[in-house]
């Protein structure tokens, strides 16, 4: 019996880049040949070549690649630098009048504010840090909305070496005092509240609660005044966000810190056990930002970015607040929820804005694309020139219609894989260069050794035999550590082949044509009657039935098969009553059995109007599994979008 992971959804179409585009793109066919021939040469030499041209040193490095306390990787060891300097300081001359940040909030307001107002800003902040006390090395927690002023505390942080910790502002406050904790933080910034999903999410009071319940060491509670609704505010520990920054400074000199600082800590544990702190340090972080920003977004001076995750989350790190500011693009943030007031926000935006770069999530365009074309269509996207995904697996349904409703035929998608850990993109098409293939991330970006191997740590050269994801060699972007528990990094990420490889935990394979499919996480592969699938080629046969607006399919126990295949399903139309129907089930089996083969089908099948999903658009399968099992729900359910679509999912209502 096959140990491998089994494949048997094939996509053949193919999808080139338009000559317009290809002639104005910094990565041209030539030019990606040219820079995968460099980094196959020399590789240390192709990385030291790209650090050298991106970044802004205070302190060449000498030192390029340490390897000797493998798995903790040094890259630039000897190089000294500043990340708000990079992401600001040096386009002053060039570009400080130009729009840094785009602001709109849920309720409409809006703001444009130019590089030179942002650095001033952050300036202000990162002297009012100093006065509270914050020096280098100290961690600050930021619990915020989605408003320039998490960006701003962020880069403040960077600016004098402090270790920020970002936390989702939909976490629940104990998820809060578990990270302050974790972290070791002094301060922690916060807002009064924020506006999501035409509500008031009420900030001030969860990080009371978890202050309360925890978290002896923060001294002061910055509070940032947006919503205006009444809070509480502890005399001698909170300050309001425009008292502290009043009579600050609009300069502040950079503190200059070692390639290795540590720029932050982000917390992915997800809603049960202990929180796992992701270290990344900050010149190799920096790098992998700037290069993939250029490489896979194209991204040019007159470009609009518009990168839709929260900056709770890696993706608005790496493509909110640091890489595209590295770049000195002109970045989008929008504070609320894409269906508010109606669900043409997302599209309206991008036209009022002139949006030309979209990268977002395939769960909120499966959403989006649920509610008809007619939408989208009402509003003038034509700015648009580069459409992207990130978070998940895109499946070929959606893929399509990204391309056509949205894109016109004419934009260029970029499916990317990456991860906490990565930093920033690990395979992706860059756009002027590569042929797409719908639902596949295509090859590995330059300089990134990426292989799928089997449990052994073999190479698989069959074309579609699934196998694990791995990484051979150290890159630039790489995590460093887990914050507090070097052992849980050991064993997490280079545990199971010996040190050798970086495990990502997901399967993929790759196609007769060397592309890459990611075939789902490895924890979300099914072993049915000793076949091992992926739970993700299963929801793409799924979705791809007229009939489906979403799936997400997960496996619960047998005592013949071992697993069986439950699959959770939104219709188009609307669910049937109690969100069973024995027709619509073997109908939708039949469909995968068509699509995938008889082994695939699922076993039981539940209709809900929507998903379990986080408020960035993450689907919650760990409660879909607890569902499935018929098991009580115990975990944290806080972070959720919509809390009732659980009864449903439940079959209770």
């Amino acid at each position: 019996m096959s140990h491998n992971i089994e494949s048997t959804l094939i996509e053949e179409r193919l999808f080139s880049p338009s000559d317009e585009f290809v002639k104005q793109a910094r990565i041209t066919p030539d030019k990606l040949q040219q820079l995968r021939a460099e980094a196959d040469e020399d590789y240390t030499g192709f990385w030291a070549n790209r650090a050298n041209q991106e970044i802004s040193w205070k302190t060449p490095f000498s030192d390029v690649l340490d390897e000797s306390q493998a798995p903790h990787f040094r890259w630039f060891g000897d190089g000294e630098l500043n990340i708000s300097a990079n992401c600001l300081d040096r386009h002053l001359e060039t570009r400080g009048d130009k729009t840094a940040i785009i602001f709109e909030g849920e309720q409409g307001d809006t703001r444009h504010i130019s590089y030179k107002v942002l650095h001033g800003e952050v300036c202000a902040m990162a002297n009012a840090l100093k006065s509270y006390g914050v020096r280098c090395g100290d961690r600050v927690v930021i619990y915020m909305p989605m408003t320039p002023e998490a960006v701003i505390a962020m880069q403040a942080c960077a600016r004098i070496g402090a270790i920020h910790s970002v936390v989702f502002g939909g976490f629940s406050a104990e998820s809060l005092k578990d990270r302050i904790e974790d972290a070791g933080a002094k301060i922690l910034i916060t807002a009064d509240g924020g506006h999501r999903g035409g509500k008031i999410v009420a900030l001030k009071a969860a990080a009371d609660a978890a202050l309360k319940a925890g978290c002896p060491g923060i001294e002061k509670v910055i509070v940032l005044q947006r919503t205006q609704q009444p809070i509480e505010m502890q005399s001698g520990r909170d300050i309001w966000w425009h008292d502290a920054v009043a009579n600050q400074a609009k300069t502040c000199e950079p503190e200059w810190v070692n390639s290795e600082h540590p720029l932050f800590l982000l917390y992915t544990s997800g809603s049960t056990g202990k929180p796992k702190g992701i270290q990344h340090a900050s010149a190799g972080y920096l790098l992998g930002a700037i290069t993939s920003c250029k490489w896979v977004f194209d991204l040019q001076e007159k470009d609009v970015f518009w990168c839709t995750a929260d900056v709770g989350w890696i993706t608005g790190h790496t493509y909110v607040a640091y890489g595209p500011l590295a770049v000195g693009g002109t970045i989008v943030i929008y504070e609320g929820a894409p269906t508010v007031p109606d669900s043409g926000r997302f599209w309206k935006l991008c036209q009022d804005h002139k949006v030309t770069i979209f990268y977002t999530a395939p769960t909120a365009l499966r959403a989006l694309m649920k509610l008809g074309d007619e939408i989208p269509n009402q509003y003038d996207l034509s700015s648009i020139r580069l459409l992207g995904t990130v978070g998940e697996p895109i499946n070929p349904e959606a893929w399509m219609w990204y391309h056509t409703v949205i894109g016109k035929t004419r934009c260029p998608i970029v499916d990317t894989w990456w991860q906490t850990e990565t930093g920033a993109h690990v395979i992706a098409p860059i756009p002027g260069a590569t042929v797409t293939k719908p639902g596949s991330c295509t090859h590995a970006l330059p300089g990134m050794d990426v292989d799928i191997v089997d449990e052994q740590g073999n190479s698989i050269t069959a074309a579609n035999q699934g196998g694990y994801l791995v990484i051979k060699k150290p890159w630039p972007a790489m995590l460093r550590n887990v914050w507090g528990d070097e052992q849980r990094y050991k064993e997490t990420y280079w545990g199971m082949f010996d040190g050798k490889y970086y495990l990502a935990g997901d399967s993929a394979r790759r196609d007769a044509d060397g592309y890459f499919w990611i075939m789902g996480r490895i924890d979300d592969v099914l072993n049915v009657s000793g076949h091992r699938l992926g739970t993700m080629e299963i929801e793409s046969a799924l979705v791809a039935n007229p009939l489906v607006a979403e799936a997400a399919v997960v496996g619960c126990p047998d005592e013949i098969k071992g697993e069986a295949v439950f699959a959770f399903v939104v219709l188009k139309d609307e669910r049937p009553a109690g969100g069973v129907s024995d027709e619509l089930t073997q109908q939708l089996r039949t469909w995968v059995g068509e699509q995938i083969g008889p082994i695939a089908k699922p076993d039981q099948m539940r209709f809900a109007d929507n998903l379990p999903k986080t408020r960035s658009g993450k689907i919650m399968r760990r409660l879909l599994r607890t569902i499935a099992k018929g098991e009580e729900i115990t975990q944290d359910t806080s972070t959720l979008e919509n809390e009732s679509i659980l009864k449903q999912l439940q079959g209770i209502e």
